[in-house]
């Protein structure tokens, strides 16, 4: 069995300090987490420079993103990460 692809991997995502993805009342908290397209990025490492407090690339380039909602002070830096990704592979989407 071959090992899978370094697009394809499974990688843990790093945690935001602080707190927890949950309220004070239990409830999720909401708002744009960044996203990557896999088959799109091309492990420029870009988005890694520009948001090292979310972002950190793996062994070979490929971003891990911390999981959770972008905190309200890094939303205006998090979307020029995603309009600086050469591939379009960074997205910053809204919670459901």
């Amino acid at each position: 069995m071959s090992a899978p692809s370094p697009g394809q991997a499974s990688r843990p995502g790093p945690t935001f300090p602080g707190p927890s993805a949950r309220g004070r009342d239990g409830s999720e908290q909401t708002g744009p987490r960044l996203r990557v397209d896999w088959p799109a990025c091309q492990a420029h490492g870009l988005c890694a420079e520009l948001m090292p407090e979310l972002i950190h690339v793996d062994e070979w380039g490929y971003p891990v993103v911390a999981s959770g909602p972008v905190p309200e002070a890094l939303v205006a830096q998090a979307r020029r990460a995603v309009s600086s990704c050469p591939t379009l592979a960074l997205r910053l989407q809204n919670s459901r």
